[in-house]
C-alpha cells in the first residue's frame, strides 16, 4: 500500500508527507500505521475530484514559497522544511524535508 500511495504521491501533493512519514515505519509498522494509511485511502476515496491542473497562460512569471516547522517530528524533535515553485499559476515543483540537525529555536528551524 505505501509503495502505491508513493506512486500517487507524485500528481497529490496534499498526500506526499503523510506517505511519506508512514513509509518510514515500513520497516517496523504498527497497528497505528495501518490505520494512517487507511486513513490516506479514505481521504483519496473522497477527494477524486481534486487534481493537478495545468492552464495555458502567457504569464512566466516564477515565484514560489517557503516554510518550516519547529520541531514537529515527535520522534525525534527534529524540524520539517518544505518548499514550492510555480510558473505563473501553475505548480511546477515542490519539497519537503525532515532537517537532519534537531534546531533550538524558531529562527534556526
Amino acid at each position: 500500500m505505501i509503495g502505491s500511495l508513493l506512486y500517487l504521491s507524485a500528481s497529490r501533493p496534499g498526500i506526499l508527507f503523510s506517505v511519506h512519514l508512514c513509509a518510514r515505519f515500513q520497516s517496523d509498522h504498527r497497528e497505528s500505521h495501518l490505520t494512517a494509511v487507511k486513513r490516506i485511502l479514505r481521504y483519496l476515496k473522497g477527494t477524486t475530484n481534486l487534481c493537478l491542473m495545468y492552464e495555458k497562460t502567457f504569464e512566466y512569471t516564477r515565484y514560489g514559497f517557503c516554510g518550516a516547522d519547529y520541531a514537529g517530528d515527535r520522534l525525534e524533535s527534529k524540524s520539517t522544511s518544505g518548499n514550492c515553485q510555480f510558473l505563473g499559476n501553475n505548480l511546477i515543483s515542490w519539497s519537503s524535508k525532515r532537517q537532519s540537525t534537531i534546531t533550538l529555536s524558531i529562527a534556526e528551524a
